[in-house]
């Protein structure tokens, strides 16, 4: 009997796809430029604001304008990923994104910084939602939130290690754009890499259903406009997508340093350092979230996932309400509220990408993930960015803080109730079409 004529409970329980740990590894650097590049800016604005004589609403706009050109490019490089491979679009998006962040660095006036930085993140954002379609093929769905916890892990544990040192050079003359040099550069290297240790694992290679069968098997569901919006009859994904507007934690890492600069009167630099700590407890709620998710799907099958992520929503508004509305007199404080702050946010990456994959088909992947992450988390990030820099300069970013930081996430996890409800029958939905491909796989083989 072939390998595509098993029955599923002939397969091996556990599904190991090739080079997965080394793709891993590879789209790490990938995703860090993608996630350290908005942050960056951020860090770099004070000094770039007494540079070209900017107010806070500038770093709204340079980072909405970023957001805004994203929006149409992350679902075009997945487009151009299903033609020339998934590989050969990472390398281009590195590149071309890396070119642009180091034009960012010799821009001459304000106008030039908004155009080469909102081109770079154009450009960067399309490694993203291809890098999560690759996880997914990669890892089944036990062991997706472990691989989450871990790839993001290092991901925003190298990011928050990369700001205080590109924060360094602001003590120095044009320091903001020796950072912007470095960041494209590191871009490039993470291009390089890709070319050289990237296996692109194949759409569905690490469904239990599908693993043993031929590739034009696995893939039944032609990828068209009208099948990725498709999507959005699926009510858990669109919850998901509901939540990531009512994602109000992405503020902290947009205006979190200028409020401790601002707000609470620590030099640039120095408030700057909170980053680290911000990054430790990122990566202790990422690794620790994916190991409790792991162990709350044995425990609670379908609605454990629902559970642990309406708990980071209400972990984080509870601990940013007494990082932001209380002040504090040491830096070191602060870092400890940074830190519990960076925990409750890495505590969704290992719950909320598994939950996305569990209810779409492989092939969709990766517009889903498009649409996710540079359509509707970019419209929330513009959103934040600009609304809440404008209201800054009025009201101040404290009381920005208090209705996004706190009232906003409570709200969001009082959305993803609907989840208890929506996700077992979505996920048990997913699985019945892949079972059905794989008979017919059977019979026509």
């Amino acid at each position: 009997m072939t390998a595509t004529t098993k029955s599923l409970s002939e397969q091996s329980t556990a599904v190991k796809v090739p080079h997965r740990w080394r793709n891993l590894a590879t789209l790490t650097g990938v995703t860090v430029v993608d996630n350290t590049e908005g942050s960056a800016i951020a860090t770099l604005f004070p000094t770039i604001a007494s540079a070209l004589g900017l107010t806070t609403a500038g770093l709204g706009t340079i980072t909405a304008a970023g957001k805004i050109a994203s929006v149409p490019t992350g679902p075009a490089w997945v487009w151009l990923s299903q033609r020339i491979g998934r590989r050969t679009t990472l390398i281009a998006t590195t590149l071309s994104g890396g070119l642009f962040g180091i034009a960012a660095g010799f821009a001459q006036n304000y106008w030039q910084l908004v155009l080469f930085s909102a081109l770079m993140s154009a450009a960067v954002i399309g490694g993203s939602p291809i890098a999560n379609a690759v996880i997914a093929d990669s890892f089944e769905d036990k062991d997706r939130a472990r691989a989450a916890g871990i790839f993001y892990a290092c991901v925003n544990g190298i990011a928050s290690f990369i700001g205080p040192v590109i924060a360094l050079f602001t003590g120095l003359s044009a320091g903001w754009r020796i950072g912007m040099w470095v960041l494209g550069g590191v871009c490039i290297l993470a291009g390089a890499v890709v070319a050289i240790a990237f296996k692109d694992p194949g759409i569905g290679a690490a469904e239990r259903e599908l693993a043993d069968l031929k590739e034009e098997d696995r893939v039944k569901t032609r990828v068209t406009v009208a099948s990725v919006l498709s999507l959005f009859r699926t009510p858990t994904y669109s919850v998901m997508m509901l939540s990531r507007l009512l994602s109000g934690h992405l503020l902290i890492t947009i205006f979190g340093v200028t409020f401790l600069v601002k707000e609470r009167g620590f030099s640039n630099a120095v408030a700057a350092t909170v980053l680290i700590p911000f990054g430790i407890g990122y990566i202790v709620g990422t690794l620790g979230g994916g190991l409790v998710v792991g162990w709350l799907d044995r425990v609670m099958t379908r609605r454990g996932r629902p559970l642990f992520i309406q708990f980071a929503q209400v972990a984080f508004a509870v601990v940013a309400f007494f990082a932001t509305q209380h002040s504090h007199s040491s830096i070191g404080v602060y870092g400890v509220f940074w830190a519990l702050m960076g925990c409750a946010q890495g505590l969704n990456v290992p719950v909320n990408r598994p939950i996305v994959t569990a209810v779409i088909l492989p092939e969709l992947r990766g517009q889903g993930f498009a649409i996710w992450l540079s359509i509707f988390e970019t419209i929330g990030w513009a959103l934040f960015a600009k609304v809440a820099g404008n209201l800054a300069a009025t009201y101040g970013i404290r009381e920005v803080f208090l209705w996004v930081l706190v009232g906003m996430m409570l709200l969001n996890g009082l959305v993803l109730t609907i989840l208890y409800v929506t996700y077992p029958r979505d996920s048990e939905r997913v699985r019945t079409i892949l079972a059905t491909r794989r008979n017919e796989a059977l019979r026509s083989a």
